[in-house]
């Protein structure tokens, strides 16, 4: 898990382009909803946030980058110096990309079989989305595994 991709040009707004302290401002977003992340050092280089620290878990490095990533002015995430243990994996989450008109009750019809799983859904991703009517197209969530 090194280098992430996102849209800078959208996202949640958490600081101005060129801000001095946009790492600090990003830092803080995450560590609002922590999805278990500790010692957390965030910096800006342009639209390229790098992330250090120390993850509970691999589903929490997931999450912290997810994070990061999806704030307006991230165009890429290193996540190289995040740690995390290994993960058991027996079926593996998998990432989606919201496009215009998604739902998560469409979403979760799509990839799951059962729009009624949107809380599923919603819960996998709750410090990434704080309220599952406010997603936005390009944003990047996890589909967690059925």
């Amino acid at each position: 898990m090194g280098l992430f991709d996102f849209a800078s040009n959208i996202g949640k707004k958490v600081f101005g382009i060129g801000d001095a302290d946009a790492a600090e401002q990003v830092k803080t977003e995450i560590e609002a909803f922590n999805p278990g992340v500790s010692n957390l050092d965030v910096s800006m280089d342009g639209e390229t946030c790098t992330l250090t620290g120390e993850c509970e878990s691999a589903e929490a490095k997931a999450k912290t980058v997810l994070m990061a990533g999806n704030v307006m002015g991230v165009g890429e995430v290193v996540a190289d110096g995040l740690s995390a243990p290994e993960p058991v994996v027996v079926e593996e989450d998998h990432y989606y990309t919201i496009e215009s008109g998604d739902t998560l009750w469409g979403i979760a019809a799509k990839t799951m079989g059962n729009g009624a799983k949107y809380t599923e859904i919603f819960e996998a991703n709750k410090e990434v989305i704080q309220d599952p009517d406010k997603i936005f197209p390009g944003q990047k969530i996890i589909i967690p595994k059925a």
